[in-house]
């Protein structure tokens, strides 16, 4: 039997699928970051090493002594040049010498797969590799790949330097014109009252010793999106531009990846991905109105599967025929949604 390990390691979470040989998840491992350039070489090892752990032992191929695994296919956040490869190669060797996983390695070079957590989320959610991701989480970036093996990334420069349509984006202009707003150089808005019900305030004043004494980082400003969210759904007309500038920002940086990567003639899926997408606000009918205009052909999807599936399929496929048609993976790979 065929067994392959798909990990998506990010900023906050490490996930591990076990996957057989016709695309089905097998176990389901989770631990902590793995993104080495913030955290270290060792601690993302560690985290690695957890998820493939319990996602063995989360199978029923627990019983046996040893599972073989054939493959592995990594998607990492913070691996985008060859140096990061050469690390993450090395890494992967160290993990094979780990005494608490119960595997028997027949891993071969070619069978030992690293990409950047994009390409993952792309196969993942399309279920195959040509299309284009838009990521809209606590940051934001887009990730396309064409028929010709052409790829295409725009955005994902972080918070300081971008991440226009993000979690981290809606959050901080909220915040912004609820201040912009407080001081009178802004309409009223309902984002004053709500932000002060949030965190128990009795004047926006307090939100200085909260957002620069408390230390509040990225994340927890972007937590603060579904606020703006949600008061914009009520009709709030500044909050509704904050929504509608994020999508805009979004739609814009998608267009940039189409018009790079396909025709106008041509027909593609994009899927999008992150809880930005979840909200009330009508964000997603924003973005798709402006992608339908300049692409009529596209079609905007929800994630068929999870990142790590993407990655799983990616050694599959690689065990399966070493050079495969970028534009296909085994029809069973979309039989099952796993999101």
């Amino acid at each position: 039997m065929i067994h392959v390990l798909g990990i998506d390691g990010g900023g906050s979470k490490t996930v591990c699928v076990l996957m057989s040989a016709d695309g089905k998840i097998l176990g389901h491992g989770q631990a902590g970051p793995s993104n080495y350039q913030t955290i270290g070489i060792e601690a993302a090892k560690n985290a690695i090493i957890s998820a493939i752990q319990q996602a063995v032992e989360h199978s029923f191929l627990a019983l046996e002594k040893f599972v073989p695994i054939q493959g592995i296919s990594l998607g990492l956040a913070g691996v985008g040049r060859a140096e990061d490869i050469a690390v993450i190669r090395t890494l992967v060797q160290e993990i094979q010498t780990d005494s608490k996983l119960p595997i028997d390695w027949k891993l071969t070079p070619e069978t030992i797969i690293i990409n950047s957590d994009s390409v993952i989320a792309l196969v993942g959610g399309l279920g195959h590799s040509v299309g284009i991701v838009v990521i809209a989480g606590t940051g934001s970036h887009i990730f396309g790949k064409n028929h010709q093996g052409i790829t295409k990334r725009v955005g994902g420069w972080g918070y300081l330097l971008g991440d226009e349509g993000s979690g981290y984006d809606i959050a901080i202009q909220g915040l912004k014109a609820a201040l912009r707003s407080y001081d009178g150089r802004l309409d009223s808005t309902q984002l004053i009252p709500a932000f002060q019900e949030a965190f128990k305030l009795h004047s926006m004043e307090e939100l200085i010793p909260l957002v620069y004494r408390h230390g509040w980082g990225v994340k927890d400003i972007a937590s603060l999106a579904p606020i703006v969210d949600q008061v914009a759904a009520s009709g709030d007309s500044i909050a509704q531009i904050i929504i509608k500038n994020a999508a805009n920002e979004l739609a814009l940086a998608t267009e940039v990846a189409i018009n790079h990567l396909f025709e106008p003639t041509e027909s593609f899926e994009i899927v999008v991905m992150g809880g930005v997408w979840k909200g009330l606000a009508n964000f997603r009918h924003q973005f798709e109105t402006e992608i339908n205009a300049i692409a009529p052909l596209a079609n905007i999807i929800s994630p068929r599967h999870e990142p790590a599936y993407g990655a799983g399929l990616l050694a599959l496929v690689q065990i399966n025929n070493p050079k495969p048609p970028v534009e296909t993976l085994p029809a069973t790979f979309l039989q099952e949604t796993d999101m």
